[in-house]
C-alpha cells in the first residue's frame, strides 16, 4: 500500500518536475535514502537503488515504485560499494534499463559505537572504505553519465530549463565531526573525507555543469541509526540539545534533496545543507550534561544497541 505523500515529502513541490529523469542511489534501501528516492520518484523520476542485502533492496524498490503509477524502480542487491566493478556494472544496468542516469545520491555508510581505543585498525579501515572509498567509487562509476546529463540539461539561471535538470550529486554525510562526538571517531574521520571529496568534485566538475553538494542529517526519528546508536534514555535526553525541540523526519531530508536536484538548486555547488534543527550548534556536552566518565575508565560501551558487537 502506498505511503501517504506527506510522510516522505512536503506538499509544496510541483508534480512532474523530475519527469523522464533517473536517480541512482547507493544505500537506497536505508530509511533516509529510500525516502529521498521515493520523493524523487513521486515527482516523476525513475530510480535504481543499490544495496548489500538483495532481498531488502529489491523489496524496497517495489515499495518505492508504489509512489507513482507507472514508475520504474530497479533494486540491485549484493553490491559492496568498496568494489568498483560492482558499481560500474550497476550504473551500466541503470542506464541500459532506464535510459539515463541524471542524479546520484551517495548514501552507503557504516557505523557503530566505540571509543578510539576500542576501535580496531580493521574496523577503522572498514568504515573509511565504505564511506569514503564507497562514495569515490560511486562517483567514478556514474560520472560519465552525469556529465552527459549535465550537458543536456544545463541552465543559465535566466530561463526555465526546457527539459528539467540533471548532472547532480548529493553526498549524505553527518554533523558528527563539526564539534567532535564521543564514540564516533571512525565515522567522524570518514564523513570529513566525504565532505572534502564533495567539494573537490564541485570544483573540478562544475565547469561541465555538474553540481556536487552535501546533505548532513542530524538526529532523524524512526531511522536505523537512531535505533541502533542510542538508548531510549539517551534519546529522551538528547531532545534538550536540539534547538528545534524535536528529532527530524525523513521527509525533511527528502525536501532538501528535491531542492538541490530541482531548478531551485541550480546555483548551489560545493555546499553543505545541514538538516538537524540546529543541534550541532549545541554539540558536545550542552545543557549541563555530565561528562561521560566511562570514556576514562576503559570500560566497554554499554546501554546502547549499536555497541562494540560490530562485525566491521
Amino acid at each position: 500500500m502506498p505511503m501517504e505523500k506527506y510522510q516522505y515529502m512536503s506538499n509544496v513541490w510541483r508534480d512532474g518536475i523530475f519527469d523522464n529523469k533517473v536517480v541512482f542511489c547507493t544505500g537506497g534501501a536505508g530509511t533516509i535514502c529510500s525516502a529521498q528516492v521515493r520523493a524523487m520518484v513521486a515527482l516523476g523520476a525513475n530510480a535504481c537503488i543499490i544495496g548489500r542485502n538483495t532481498e531488502k533492496t529489491e523489496n524496497m524498490a517495489k515499495d518505492i515504485a508504489t509512489s507513482r503509477k507507472g514508475a520504474k524502480v530497479i533494486g540491485i542487491g549484493a553490491v559492496d560499494v568498496r568494489k568498483p566493478e560492482l558499481l560500474q556494472a550497476a550504473a551500466e544496468r541503470c542506464v541500459r534499463e532506464l535510459g539515463s542516469l541524471d542524479f546520484v545520491i551517495a548514501g552507503a555508510a557504516g557505523n557503530f559505537l566505540a571509543p578510539m581505543d576500542q576501535v580496531s585498525p580493521n574496523a577503522m579501515k572498514s568504515v573509511i572504505d565504505i564511506d569514503v572509498l564507497g562514495s569515490y567509487n560511486t562517483v567514478k562509476a556514474t560520472l560519465p553519465y552525469l556529465v552527459d546529463s549535465a550537458r543536456k540539461h544545463r541552465t543559465d539561471g535566466k530561463t526555465q530549463p526546457l527539459h528539467g535538470t540533471g548532472g547532480r550529486i548529493i553526498f549524505v554525510s553527518a554533523t558528527l565531526h563539526y564539534a567532535g562526538t564521543p564514540l564516533q571517531s571512525h565515522v567522524s574521520v570518514a564523513k570529513a573525507g566525504v565532505d572534502a571529496m564533495a567539494v573537490s568534485v564541485a570544483i573540478e566538475q562544475g565547469p561541465k555543469g555538474i553540481t556536487s553538494n552535501i546533505i548532513a542529517p542530524g538526529p532523524i526519528a524512526d531511522t536505523e541509526g537512531i535505533a541502533r546508536l542510542s538508548s531510549s534514555e539517551g534519546r529522551n535526553r538528547s531532545y534538550k540539545a536540539i534547538p528545534s525541540g524535536r528529532f527530524g523526519t525523513v521527509k525533511e531530508i527528502a525536501d532538501a534533496t528535491i531542492y538541490l536536484f530541482s531548478d531551485s538548486g541550480n546555483y548551489v555547488n560545493g555546499e553543505t545543507i545541514v538538516v538537524d534543527g540546529g543541534q550541532w550548534h549545541t554539540a558536545g556536552f550542552a545543557n549541563g550534561s555530565d561528562y561521560p566518565e566511562f570514556l576514562l575508565s576503559g570500560e566497554k560501551v554499554t546501554g546502547v544497541t549499536g555497541g562494540k558487537k560490530s562485525k566491521l
